[in-house]
């Protein structure tokens, strides 16, 4: 936190200022536009009533079988983002990356380091993710990525409905379909899918026939179809409920007692 306040965790609960409570919902019937502007980051400014220094927080892979649940925290000063040339006259403007091409989002994650205040990428292994859960996972990988910006963020935007973050030292805003919503988050979001998919594709060399290059570690049918033959590797996620549906390598999967605490995994 900066501007030299020091607030202790139980304390931080109560001196949070309206509007930055986890987990705020969208309101009810809301359209979010799926293009992304500054109007969250102009309210949060407004709430303050001073200059604040905004990290937009997203997040990629929590769906996946196989590879790391991966976190972008991004900074921007409020100036107008980069554009793509797009077909005729239009322009690619920035967004939630699901909502980019391919081509896009690397187009977008060359540029947008440049434009930016400061970003900074965190990630929790597959191995993490079955010690300690996926929430916990999130936690860390975001944690990571925050520790790691040039400066400290005086308040995060979470693309969300609940707060993963959970950490005194930052002010958290959830806000649902926030990477459509906000400039912030959205680059976060690039930045967070491309590096991942860089990522996962490094690893399809190694590991053929489980289309790690093309479909990232989530479960598409060629993806299942090589699990079923071939089992998973050391980048699958062993406690996660599709090795029930395997017959041949349910023996592997990893059971977490949630009663135990962090890191007690036993093989039954």
């Amino acid at each position: 936190m900066s501007g030299g306040e020091a607030v202790s965790g139980e304390a931080e609960a109560d001196v949070a200022l309206p509007g930055f409570d986890p987990g705020v919902p969208e309101a009810s019937g809301a359209r979010p536009s799926r293009v992304a502007g500054y109007e969250i980051e102009h309210e949060l400014r407004e709430l303050t009533g001073r200059p604040v220094r905004i990290a937009g927080v997203d997040e990629v892979g929590r769906g996946a079988w196989a590879g790391p649940v991966v976190v972008c925290a991004a900074v921007t000063d409020l100036s107008d983002p980069p554009e793509l040339p797009g077909r005729g006259s239009r322009t690619v403007r920035l967004t939630d990356s699901k909502l980019l091409t391919k081509r896009h989002r690397e187009a977008f994650a060359e540029i947008l380091p440049d434009w930016l205040d400061g970003h900074a990428i965190g990630a929790a292994s597959p191995a993490e993710i079955d010690e300690i859960g996926m929430t916990a996972a999130l936690r860390r990988a975001a944690v990571r990525a925050l520790s790691a910006l040039p400066e400290p963020p005086d308040l995060v935007l979470l693309d969300g409905d609940a707060d993963y973050v959970r950490d005194p030292r930052w002010r958290v805003r959830c806000e649902v379909k926030a990477d459509q919503r906000s400039i912030t988050v959205a680059a976060a979001s690039v930045l967070a899918k491309v590096h991942r998919d860089g990522l996962m594709a490094a690893l399809d060399g190694g590991f053929p026939g489980y289309g790690f290059a093309d479909a990232a570690g989530y479960p598409s049918p060629v993806h299942q179809k090589a699990l079923e033959e071939h089992g998973p590797t050391p980048h699958h996620r062993m406690s996660w409920s599709y090795l029930d549906d395997l017959p041949r390598w349910r023996h592997l999967k990893r059971y977490r007692d949630p009663l135990a605490g962090e890191g007690q995994l036993s093989l039954l």
